[in-house]
């Protein structure tokens, strides 16, 4: 047909934006409900695009433009020394705003998890069954399994959503002493690793590990842990007596007795996995921010309201507070798109892809 073109990617969300049917977060999050792979992502997608997040930044910046418009009306006065804004009232609206700034900021940890997947780093001793049990978990072989230990020296990492929680499983080198160069590097990602992670998984061969030797283990990866949970898990299971097994392992009340080789008891593993999901105090009728350019702008808005309040505090003139409120007013309109660059559009919406 004469004059008609392929669409770029992202045409049509941009050609709404661009028109006022959408702002920027909400056009962002048409984006993160096409690629949201759980429920819990796709309900925040679902809210944002709805305008739950964009109208909170907006009505902030609202209270913050009342006040600015006041405090630049005294500029124009300046000779007759008049006060139109109090300064004790916008003491309290800067307060109230970087308290609700501060909260967004803090429930990108939990919103990054769910939208990106929960970090699940699987370690262990070289041979344990690590990368069997990464296979498994994926239910397809990502991980080269051999009876060599030492095998995998690099992280690998895959998703895999279990009963809606998506889930990024991470499988590490195996923990031990080595001069191996390569295999030693190996082994300091696998501690960066579990400091990243939400939840580590320390997977062990249960006949060749006895109690004591375990809990040494325990101790040695605790100071890595930072806010991860520890999930132990007795591997190999199918090659003797279960009972004698759980009898050694019986202090340690929440181990996970398993066969990755066989299958046994990963039913059980994953229902685990969930359940600790499931028991952090995730709202999610709250807003929540999952967006990194999101978070920064709301960073850069918090570092401004901070100068605004030691301005307040020091008595400073009307032109220099005027001067940091317009800072934070810039920051909230970057989220919403009141302020954005020709740049930064084709950066959002060149990630779409064709057609939306």
């Amino acid at each position: 047909m004469q004059g008609a073109r392929m669409a770029n990617n992202g045409e049509f969300t941009m050609r709404a934006f661009l028109n006022g049917k959408l702002d920027l977060s909400q056009a962002e999050a048409v984006a993160d409900l096409i690629s949201s792979n759980s429920s819990s992502s796709h309900q925040i997608a679902m809210q944002q695009m709805r305008g739950g997040f964009s109208n909170k930044i907006k009505l902030l910046r609202q209270n913050l433009i009342d006040f600015a418009s006041l405090v630049e009306l005294e500029l124009d006065f300046s000779e007759e020394d008049v006060e139109f804004a109090n300064r004790d009232d916008l003491k309290n609206l800067v307060k109230s705003i970087q308290y609700i700034v501060q909260r967004l900021i803090d429930s990108f940890e939990v919103g990054n998890v769910i939208k990106n997947g929960i970090p699940v780093v699987i370690v262990g001793k070289p041979n344990a069954g690590k990368s069997t049990l990464l296979n498994v978990l994926l239910e397809e072989d990502r991980a080269i399994v051999s009876d060599i230990p030492g095998t995998t020296r690099d992280v690998i990492e895959d998703e895999m959503n279990i009963d809606g929680v998506n889930f990024r499983f991470i499988d590490t080198a195996g923990i031990r002493e080595t001069n191996d160069i390569i295999e030693s590097i190996g082994i300091e990602k696998t501690f960066e690793q579990i400091k990243l992670s939400a939840i580590a998984v320390y997977v062990f061969d249960s006949h060749e590990i006895t109690s004591s030797e375990l809990n040494l283990i325990v101790e040695e990866i605790k100071p890595h842990l930072h806010n991860s949970q520890l999930v132990l898990v007795a591997n190999k299971i199918d090659k003797e007596d279960i009972e004698y097994t759980k009898h050694e392992f019986e202090k340690f009340s929440d181990i996970l007795f398993i066969s990755a080789k066989e299958r046994v008891n990963i039913d059980g593993l994953k229902k685990h996995l969930v359940h600790l999901f499931d028991n952090r105090t995730v709202n999610l009728t709250e807003t929540i921010v999952t967006n990194a350019r999101h978070v920064e702008a709301l960073r850069h808005t918090n570092v401004a309201l901070i100068k605004v309040l030691e301005g307040l505090n020091q008595n400073i003139t009307g032109d220099f507070l005027a001067m940091d409120i317009r800072v934070a007013l810039h920051h909230l309109g970057e989220i919403t798109g009141e302020i954005s660059s020709d740049d930064l559009l084709a950066n959002i919406f060149g990630r779409f892809c064709i057609g939306k």
